[in-house]
């Protein structure tokens, strides 16, 4: 099982849709955000990415040198980029990390954003497009000589001189509930990614993609994406659930269902309608909350309970098949700690730090400090001053 975290580059907060107690993306924040999560134990994090969002690859490279150990899981997008250029970015990254580099393919699903960004193809054509892209880029980053004709591109001669550390290539990562989507995450990918669905949808989904891989004579691993909302108790959970999205009415869900609607990812369908817009009957699935996505787009659930229930329900979606889970919650810094803290050691992970155990809890602090040393034998006799 591995576990990784969030670093959110499009800001941050306490609450969902308002400005109240919101962070605004800076580089000292998202350094703590990083280091937590390398010191933490999480095996690394995922940067989002599209125009709400500092620069994925910028990002990553500011922060790899003050980390030692998280792997950076960075997008690649086709049709915005060569699958040349992108091979060669992540060669370089892989290389100068130390092989700490994991690659999220991501088509993208808001047709006015893609717009902006000079891409004017429709749904299934972008996938026909990521296709391609990914027969090239694999070529490429596996340092064989490519040459390619299709529909979106004509590739000659193309080929890297610098192979990246990992083999034969870093990692892809893959998400999208499409039927064409599946197909070509069973055909290239190495993990297949799913937002979190209660696990009866997400069981589906694992075994449409399997038997589709196997098809190709292939195997897949498979990760989910989930916010986590957990407290020692129960009833502290949900307080906290109901508290992020304290400042959410109705005017802010209704705009951001307008901004959903323009959108044809099947994927932001599917979460959509696992709440239809409406603060009624959040609880989707035992412990899974959906109120983030009132109002956040893409991935829009919770895993809510205190630290037993979390882990519990992390381990049913396990049985499922799921290996990798990206986990996120607000803030994210100090959510960061929460989790580690309560949820992984209910959790079968490995090569988690060492905490060393406190000698001194005291509310007086250096104070008793100065006087009491842990473990000290002797008793001192107290004197009095008349």
């Amino acid at each position: 099982m591995q576990l990784l975290w969030f670093i959110p580059t499009h800001g941050d907060g306490r609450y969902l849709a308002t400005a109240t107690g919101s962070r605004a993306v800076s580089f000292a924040y998202l350094r703590q955000i990083a280091q937590a999560v390398d010191d933490l134990g999480y095996t690394g994090a995922l940067l989002p990415t599209g125009r709400s969002c500092e620069d994925a690859w910028i990002v990553a490279s500011t922060l790899v040198s003050l980390t030692r150990q998280m792997r950076f899981l960075v997008a690649i997008r086709p049709g915005l980029v060569s699958p040349g250029v992108a091979a060669r970015m992540a060669a370089t990254f892989d290389r100068l990390s130390g092989g700490r580099l994991l690659i999220n393919v991501v088509t993208g699903g808001d047709p006015v954003e893609l717009a902006g960004d000079g891409l004017h193809l429709g749904h299934d054509q972008r996938y026909e497009l990521t296709d391609e892209f990914l027969t090239v880029w694999r070529a490429i980053a596996s340092s064989e000589q490519a040459n390619f004709e299709g529909d979106y591109f004509n590739i000659q001669d193309g080929k890297l001189l610098f192979p990246p550390v990992q083999k034969p290539y870093p990692p892809l990562w893959f998400g999208g509930s499409s039927e064409i989507a599946q197909k070509i995450a069973a055909k290239h990918v190495d993990v297949y990614l799913t937002w979190g669905e209660p696990p009866a949808q997400v069981a589906e989904k694992i075994a449409s993609v399997r038997k589709l891989a196997e098809a190709q004579g292939r195997t897949l691993r498979f990760g989910i994406r989930l916010h986590v909302i957990v407290r020692e108790t129960e009833s502290e959970a949900w307080d906290a659930a109901n508290q992020l999205i304290k400042y959410v009415d109705e005017e802010a869900i209704a705009k951001a269902q307008k901004a959903y609607a323009r959108m044809d990812s099947v994927g932001q369908r599917r979460m959509t309608q696992l709440h239809h817009g409406s603060q009624e009957a959040l609880e989707i699935s035992p412990n899974l909350w959906a109120g983030v996505g009132l109002v956040r787009g893409g991935a829009g659930t919770a895993l809510v309970g205190d630290p037993q229930t979390v882990a519990a329900r992390i381990l049913e979606y396990a049985d499922l098949g799921i290996e990798s889970f990206i986990l996120s919650g607000y803030p994210h810094l100090e959510e960061a700690y929460r989790v580690a803290e309560l949820v992984f050691p209910h959790l079968p992970l490995e090569n988690l730090p060492t905490v060393e155990k406190q000698h001194v809890l005291s509310p007086f602090g250096e104070i008793i400090a100065n006087e009491d040393f842990p473990g000290q034998q002797q008793k001192q006799k107290a004197t009095s001053i008349s």
